[in-house]
């Protein structure tokens, strides 16, 4: 409970003050209903009694009905702004909630960032911000509220009807509720969450289908596939039908609490009727007292029924909105250090700016990863850039120095422009530079220039030319350490020469560690590696 109650502390701090007058509001909604609903039984017991006694004409009807006309319509004033406040400030926490995780992904390293680019954690982020939307909404604020309203209830009750009938009120419904409460999310904290897993793993489901679609047409399993999803949904409407049918249990057991509260209020108003300590008028305010605080009870079953479902979501939020950017050990350029080592036990080797290195070796040998040792996106014990290791240097620092190609071209939806410009704010006579190093310019002027549309994954391009444009991207930051992996895929042999002598002219002294199956024998390349499995 940890996290949650840090997460708590998050979503209030984002707007204290608005959360605080919802809160007063929602307690003011409840003791407004519990007085309208006590004066009216009063008022008509009472109007009852006097017609009986023959005094109904002496009877007072202006005051007390002007009183039932004030709580009515002050209660639904009251009710009007409890929820634009609450969901004003809980939309306020949500979005200050968002903004915390995002600043805490923008100081992962890039091992961490790329552990995101799938639909997995995208779904499982947005569903996690989802699930906590309603912790104020429907947990919180409501169990304040209730617990606040009982509080008021029973020192006004005791004091205007006596204090045996708020006890019994007291005692009967916070304890007893407490009770059902607790049999409620013990019953579904497993199935809550379970149903947010079969939930989120239906989704999944459904994007790899509408992804893999093509592919799975061809292949004739389109019909599987979609089995498949029934099969999920069915689990998913299943543990969903579970969850409903303990809330529905709770709201049973607090349907019998009411009664038996109200029961047991009505019994300790006749007796202190019996004992002349209240007259018939007040010995039945306890009664409807008691059936209005139902109000605050019935609706705390929504809240803890999602409890599993906002406990699990917040393990995974609050670590993350609380991790700090770690401390480099070291960094910075260590003068006179090579530009890039590597050490290890089957080879040493150094290499400076300007030299160009081919990675070359069998599918499995380890180039990639390399690669990414290098860039400091996967364990680098033997690797060192400028004497020091990738993941000791600060984060902007080193993607400030080299930039990496990988197999998987980074495109996005929008516009040629808007691809090329991650890299920065560029003019536009750099963009059509760094186009025509990749030989990419006439295709693009001929498709209506850098605002041409390209669709999601820069799809519009073939293959080879969302790698070329992939590559001229990162030209534009002109790295010191390019790392390339097969920069020259899709391309045909005449293109490939092409593309990698304009590279070697575009950045004469930038140091370019490519991985490559063909072409591995260019003229660019002065040094090759070569990697055993």
């Amino acid at each position: 409970m940890r996290n949650v109650l840090r997460i708590i502390r998050l979503l209030v701090a984002a707007d204290p003050w608005a959360m605080a007058r919802g809160a007063a509001l929602s307690v003011v909604v409840l003791v407004m209903g519990a007085a309208l609903l006590g004066l009216s039984g009063w008022f008509i017991t009472a109007t009852g009694l006097a017609g009986l006694a023959g005094i109904g004409i002496a009877f007072d009807v202006f005051r007390p009905s002007a009183g039932v006309r004030f709580l009515a319509l002050g209660r639904a004033a009251s009710r009007y702004g409890e929820r634009l406040l609450t969901h004003d400030a809980t939309l306020r926490a949500i979005a200050a909630l968002r903004v915390a995780l995002l600043r805490s992904y923008a100081r992962t390293d890039a091992k961490g960032l790329a552990r995101l680019r799938g639909e997995i954690a995208l779904t499982r982020i947005v569903s996690d911000v989802d699930a906590l939307d309603g912790l104020l909404l429907r947990l919180v604020l409501p169990i304040l509220a209730a617990l606040l309203t009982h509080i008021v209830v029973f020192i006004v009750l005791g004091s205007l009807v006596g204090w045996s009938v708020a006890l019994v009120i007291f005692a009967g419904y916070l304890p007893a509720a407490a009770l059902v409460l607790i049999f409620l999310a013990r019953r579904t904290v497993c199935l809550s969450a379970q149903a947010e897993d079969v939930g989120q793993q239906l989704r999944r489901g459904i994007i790899d289908m509408m992804r893999d679609r093509e592919a799975l047409i061809v292949a004739g399993q389109l019909p599987r596939s979609e089995a498949g999803l029934l099969a999920m949904d069915d689990q998913a409407r299943a543990a969903l039908a579970h969850l409903d049918r303990a809330e529905r249990d709770a709201a049973s057991l607090f349907s019998i609490l009411v009664a038996l509260v109200a029961m047991g209020a009505f019994a300790a108003g006749a007796y202190l009727l019996e004992g002349n300590a209240i007259g018939p008028a007040k010995a039945v305010v306890g009664l409807f007292v008691a059936l209005a605080l139902a109000e605050a009870v019935l609706p705390l079953r929504r809240g803890v029924a999602e409890l599993g479902r906002m406990v699990s979501a917040a393990g995974r939020v609050a670590p993350q909105t609380a991790q700090a950017s770690p401390a480099p050990d070291a960094a910075g350029d260590t003068g006179e250090a090579p530009l890039l080592s590597i050490k290890r036990p089957e080879f040493e080797l150094d290499f400076f700016a300007g030299e160009a290195v081919v990675l070359t070796g069998a599918s499995g040998a380890g180039k990639s990863t390399l690669l990414m040792q290098i860039a400091g996106i996967d364990q680098d014990d033997d690797i060192r850039i400028k004497g020091t290791r990738p993941s000791f240097w600060v984060e902007p620092e080193l993607r400030g120095i080299l930039a990496v190609l990988p197999q998987r071209s980074g495109l996005i939806s929008g516009s040629v422009r808007d691809n090329l410009s991650l890299s920065g704010s560029h003019c536009d006579e750099t963009l059509w530079a760094a186009l025509e190093t990749v030989a990419l310019a006439e295709d693009i002027r001929a498709r209506g220039g850098l605002d041409t549309r390209l669709g999601e994954a820069g799809s519009g391009l073939s293959g080879g030319q969302a790698r070329r444009l992939s590559l001229a991207r990162i030209l534009l930051k002109r790295p010191e350490i390019m790392l390339l992996d097969e920069p020259t895929e899709g391309l045909d042999d005449h293109m490939a020469d092409l593309v990698l002598t304009r590279l070697r002219t575009a950045l004469p002294e930038a140091l370019i560690v490519a991985a490559m199956h063909r072409g591995a024998d260019h003229r660019i390349f002065d040094r090759s590696l070569r990697l055993v499995r």
